[in-house]
């Protein structure tokens, strides 16, 4: 059941992460998931080192940091994908 959760959050994270970038971003949703769910992991550790991982109520600076991380991985990846197609 922590694999679906992991893919539904990853598809949240990424299509958030999407939003945030400006322009269009080439990319299969497939990407965006795998993206998101790196995103994810990535914002986890990011928090943990920060310490601000697990906070009284909604953990927003984590959540931030998580779509953040996603963004930039979108933003590299993107590009290189666009330039596949052709």
């Amino acid at each position: 059941m922590s694999f679906l959760w992991a893919i539904v959050a990853g598809l949240v994270i990424g299509l958030l992460a999407k939003l945030v970038l400006p322009g269009r971003q080439p990319i299969p949703l497939w990407l965006t998931v795998l993206l998101g769910i790196g995103g994810g992991l990535a914002g986890n550790a990011l928090a943990s080192a920060l310490g601000v991982r697990d906070t009284g109520g909604i953990d927003w600076i984590r959540h931030f940091l998580q779509i953040g991380v996603a963004a930039v991985l979108i933003a590299v990846c993107a590009p290189g994908w666009a330039r596949r197609g052709r």
